[in-house]
């Protein structure tokens, strides 16, 4: 039986790849993982994603705007956020 890809990890890595200025789209983290069947996995990564936004690593945003996770609606990107580090 083939283990599935890490959904998480691979949102974190491309968004981190980016940096917290750009954003990456969920279908090009789906195309990566699984190129023949990309299609069937897109809820998947959305719920990933909705999941790593809720843990604060990541907002979700549409057109440059955050949006509410709860009614989600049409194209979305993801971008990674940057915890700043204090110094004590």
């Amino acid at each position: 039986m083939d283990s599935l890809p890490d959904i998480k990890a691979t949102i974190l890595k491309e968004a981190a790849m980016r940096g917290p200025e750009k954003s990456t789209c969920p279908s090009e983290i789906a195309r990566k993982l699984f190129p023949d069947h990309w299609r069937a996995y897109m809820a998947s990564i959305r719920e990933e994603a909705i999941t790593l936004q809720k843990q604060g690593l990541v907002l979700i945003t549409q057109k440059g705007k955050p949006i509410d996770t709860e009614s989600i609606k049409g194209p979305i990107r993801i971008t990674i956020l940057i915890k700043e580090q204090k110094n004590d």
